[in-house]
């Protein structure tokens, strides 16, 4: 009995490899269509290679067109014209504007293949050209002028080209390799150049009517970027709703193409430089401040997108406070820093510090107050001069000290003494006496007073002891002394 593998193998090999299924067969028939239409196409024809301006839509959109600015010509007085209340897809003026958009990118990739197609058919007659004369319609224009000329110096070339290119043009021209043209494909070029031409003009009608309606549909983006950037930003991105949903990263960058340096450096080629890079602000921005210009622009120019594409403010107020915001920036970039100043230092301890109230406070501003001395000795008389103190170049005035009482310089009795801590007397104490309480033997018991000189005086009375004056001695044998009972 065969297993379920070999069962499996047995199917696949009556499988024929040669049927086709039918998604080889269409993929065939497609084919097939793709190589008859390529062998059918015939490339001597300008009308088989360029079909744009046969399409009906291309015809409708130009019409409609040149009967809008035909009207708007014929239009006087009144004032701006403003979208209409509405959502932005509804308004004819909006629809319009988006098939001009579209209408203007098909007729930019037509003009290329009409280039191709100039360039293939001329190049026997003047091989050099194509290399000389780069954009399209300047090629266009140059071979409509010359023909079939071989000598150039014939051929006014200066109100097309520069003085530089028309002489490298003459000068090759001299030396070229090509030879004339039949009549057939002279004839076939001419009408190749003139579609070109044509292409260009109808292009440019269709960019004046969308400028034209730019300052209706987008008052705000306009006011910035300017109509004609706010055309191309638009015809880009698929319409002013598609842009508004854009971030500002991206439409900066709407428009950019990669350049070709030709074995340049790229340090010096600067990214992202699309259709904002030729906004009128930026003209006027030094180099060193584009790429941050473009980037401020980019972002302004997505929210005055979305502004108009919701009909917020049709009347481009917000547009141009923006617009004076973005040069009142770029100015204020190109400021020069401020010069350093120099600051004075502050006033040392210029600010009284707050301390709380009580005893210790209090016990500290005793401490560390004035004296009476010194209050004395800032202290002055009405209409008497005070006695002053030589002290090397200093003159120290002394106050009201000495004019009352004995005339010392010190403080007279009748003031009141100052008080000292309880700390300081102690300490106060124990330095003149020691610390035992005994009296110092340096102590006299002399005192020199200004009425007797020299008296005695008793030294238990500095103490405060209360003891008879009349016995100068104390001893067992006085009146206050003798034996005392103690009562048990």
């Amino acid at each position: 009995m065969a297993t379920l593998a070999e069962s499996f193998l047995a199917d696949l090999e009556d499988l024929s490899e040669d049927e086709p299924g039918p998604e080889s067969e269409q993929s065939e028939e497609e084919a097939d269509d793709g190589m008859d239409d390529i062998e059918a196409l015939n490339f001597d024809d300008l009308s088989g290679v360029a079909k744009l301006t046969s399409e009906p839509r291309y015809s409708e959109v130009l019409q409609r067109v040149r009967t809008a600015l035909e009207e708007a010509a014929s239009t006087t007085g009144g004032g701006a014209d403003r979208r209409a209340a509405g959502p932005l897809e509804d308004d004819p003026t909006y629809k319009l504007l988006v098939e001009c958009n579209r209408l203007a990118v098909d007729i930019d990739n037509e003009i290329a293949v009409v280039h191709t197609f100039i360039r293939d058919k001329y190049r026997p007659k003047f091989p050099e050209l194509e290399s000389l004369v780069h954009h399209p319609l300047d090629y266009a224009r140059v071979v409509q002028r010359i023909g079939n000329e071989m000598d150039l110096t014939l051929v006014p070339l200066d109100d097309m080209l520069p003085a530089a290119t028309v002489m490298v043009v003459t000068v090759t021209a001299t030396t070229t390799s090509g030879k004339p043209l039949d009549d057939e494909a002279l004839s076939r070029v001419l009408a190749g150049c003139e579609m070109a031409v044509q292409l260009d003009e109808d292009k440019r009608t269709v960019l004046q009517f969308v400028e034209s309606k730019m300052n209706e549909v987008a008052p705000n983006l306009s006011a910035v970027v300017g109509t004609e950037i706010a055309a191309k930003l638009m015809g880009v991105a698929g319409g002013l709703l598609a842009l508004s949903r854009m971030p500002s990263c991206n439409i900066q960058s709407l428009g950019a193409k990669r350049k070709t340096l030709a074995g340049f450096s790229a340090s010096t080629a600067q990214p992202h430089q699309g259709f904002i890079s030729s906004c009128p602000i930026l003209a006027q921005t030094p180099p060193s401040l584009r790429s941050k210009a473009a980037r401020l622009i980019a972002a302004k120019g997505t929210l005055l997108a979305r502004k108009d594409a919701y009909g917020e403010d049709p009347t481009g107020t917000y547009g141009a406070e923006m617009r004076a915001e973005v040069l009142r920036k770029i100015e204020k970039w190109q400021e020069p820093p401020p010069a350093k100043q120099v600051k004075p230092l502050p006033v040392p301890d210029a600010e009284v510090k707050k301390r709380r109230g009580g005893r210790r406070l209090r016990k500290m501003k005793e401490r560390y107050g004035l004296t009476d001395m010194r209050k004395a000795a800032n202290r002055m008389m009405f209409n008497k001069a005070e006695e002053e103190w030589v002290d090397g170049d200093d003159v120290i005035g002394l106050g009201v000290l000495g004019k009352e009482g004995s005339g010392r310089l010190r403080i007279v009795a009748s003031q009141q003494k100052q008080k000292l801590s309880a700390k300081a007397q102690k300490k106060f104490k124990a330095r003149m006496y020691g610390s035992s309480g005994a009296t110092s033997g340096l102590s006299s018991s002399l005192a020199f007073t200004p009425v007797q000189g020299i008296e005695l005086e008793n030294p238990s009375a500095r103490f405060g002891m209360d003891l008879d004056t009349k016995d100068g001695t104390q001893s067992y044998f006085s009146q206050f002394g003798g034996f005392r009972s103690v009562k048990k």
